[in-house]
């Protein structure tokens, strides 16, 4: 069994790491160097950087600091942000990232997924949403930060993400971003069950057991969380002994060395 992986993300805005609640209300948190060293020191499985106004203000995402991140780190890398182009996406894996996200430009233009995957290949091409509740069992693709209800059913979408070849899913539940009262359990477990690729949960991670029951009962491959590992609130080594006395199998802090 593939063991399942704790990814803190960075959301970087100006040159900053940021959080926010809901999209909403960003704060500064530190520099994105820094903490992707301690993430790489602490056990994370992998790391993902996040250039959070990129696509909104239809710019070029941070390479010079992708590239010192990537310089720092010696574990898997995901880059995204104002990724529009197979170009954008080849300059930015050559800057040291090993997998790519596209999430608004994706909705625009589906057929970049399909290109970058047969140029890249799938492995290094993850598909992010955004997904918001809408109705009873009903989620929604949001896009510009949150504030676009694009008409567009989030499992629909991932389908076919899957089917022009991304090789992994990032949902970010916007509903619970933030909150720290728990994932999206049942958002995880209709993607889990709508695709045969990695699904990454995203967005309401607030204590230890809210990770154990995303990868158990909402049938996540990893779970993505970012204030609790910023803040310290969360170690990553004392998660990932948490989580093993859950019989779930994760990889130990000593295993990327």
């Amino acid at each position: 069994m593939l063991a399942k992986r704790i990814i803190p993300c960075l959301d970087v805005d100006k040159g900053r790491v940021v959080k926010g609640k809901k999209f909403q209300n960003i704060q500064d948190v530190a520099d994105p160097v820094e903490l992707a060293q301690r993430y790489n020191q602490a056990g994370a499985d992998e790391l993902v950087f996040y250039d959070i106004t990129a696509s909104n203000e239809e710019r070029d995402i941070l390479a010079d600091i992708v590239e010192k991140v990537a310089a720092e780190i010696a574990i898997p890398f995901t880059v995204g942000g104002g990724l529009r182009t197979v170009e954008d996406i080849h300059k930015i894996l050559r800057s040291g990232a090993d997998k790519v996200s596209v999430n608004s430009s994706a909705v625009v233009n589906p057929q970049l997924i399909q290109q970058s995957a047969l140029k890249f290949g799938s492995q290094c091409i993850v598909l992010s949403i955004d997904a918001k509740q809408t109705a009873d069992n009903k989620w929604m693709v949001f896009t510009k930060g949150g504030r676009n209800n694009i008409g567009l059913d989030a499992i629909e979408w991932a389908k076919r993400g899957e089917e022009l070849g991304a090789g992994e899913i990032v949902i970010n539940a916007i509903d619970t971003d933030g909150e720290k009262n728990g994932y999206q359990l049942d958002l995880i477990k209709q993607l889990a069950e709508a695709v045969n690729i990695p699904i990454v949960a995203s967005g309401g991670a607030g204590k230890l057991e809210h990770f154990s029951d995303v990868l158990q009962e909402g049938y996540a491959d990893a779970a993505l969380a970012a204030s609790v590992f910023h803040y310290n609130e969360i170690p990553i080594p004392e998660l990932k002994q948490y989580l093993q006395t859950k019989a779930i199998n994760v990889r130990s802090e000593q295993s990327w060395r």
